[in-house]
């Protein structure tokens, strides 16, 4: 189980500073989530630990490996990276879409190896999607596409699982079984990152956060003690109330 390190990482577009120095980690074998306002920098710190966006000053380790070091096709074998309301643009059909998460493993012609399928067929069983195998992806429905793009990340069962806000586009029943199957993925041993937007579904599900707002890091730590009242009132300048009952927690905005 390898932990993501990132140290003073900074970004800077048209002249106007997105990261700041951030410093912290994502832990091995552990679902963190980040959170934070809109145009904190969720997404960029994400694009940067995918090795997709390169920082004007910082490292970032994935265990002992030196991501800058690292190829863009060695770096493609260790993580899967699912940005915010990914599309597709080609009339493929979905088990296509799916089985591109395997590369460089697929073919660039032809149809899917028989070696391929067992990993396909159970990554569109997981996600709810089986029954769209043969469906163009340019068809779906937004829902159906993202659970096809939550499929295609996790076909290759990567070491490193990036997701930019797994569950906005998804009804309930899909965005709670989105993120059981990013938990299950965390509990196999596998580092799970997901920007979301959704305190509750971070609350019940993440074992960690890191909270940033303006490009710096406001909080970081096991979601349980770092993850109060008080640092969400902070992070999003409104009084916050966690409540807690038989059936878990949840949160409450007062503002």
């Amino acid at each position: 189980m390898s932990a993501l390190r990132f140290a003073n990482i900074t970004v800077e577009r048209g002249g106007r500073r997105i990261l700041d120095r951030v410093s912290g980690s994502f832990a091995g074998g552990k679902l963190t989530a980040v959170i934070g306002p809109n145009g904190a920098g969720k997404s960029t710190l994400l694009q940067v630990a995918a090795g997709l966006l390169k920082p004007g000053t910082g490292s970032l380790h994935f265990g002992d490996l030196d991501l800058a070091r690292l190829s863009r096709a060695a770096m493609a074998r260790k993580r899967a990276y699912l940005p915010q309301r990914a599309a597709v643009d080609w009339p493929i059909s979905v088990e296509r879409v799916v089985g591109l998460g395997l590369l460089p493993q697929l073919p660039a012609f032809g149809g899917l190896p028989a070696t391929l399928q067992p990993a396909i067929a159970q990554a569109l069983e997981e996600c709810d999607i089986a029954h769209l195998r043969d469906r163009q992806a340019t068809s779906l429905s937004g829902g159906e596409l993202a659970r096809v793009m939550l499929a295609r990340a996790i076909v290759s069962d990567p070491e490193l699982l990036i997701i930019d806000e797994p569950t906005s586009d998804l009804d309930p029943r899909h965005g709670i079984d989105a993120a059981r199957r990013l938990r299950a993925r965390a509990d196999a041993g596998r580092t799970v990152v997901m920007a979301i937007h959704d305190l509750g579904m971070a609350l019940r599900f993440s074992d960690e956060i890191v909270a940033i707002r303006d490009g710096a890091l406001v909080a970081a730590g096991p979601t349980e003690t770092a993850m109060t009242e008080a640092m969400l009132a902070d992070l999003y300048q409104v009084r916050v109330r966690i409540v807690r009952d038989a059936d878990g927690a949840a949160i409450r905005f007062l503002d």
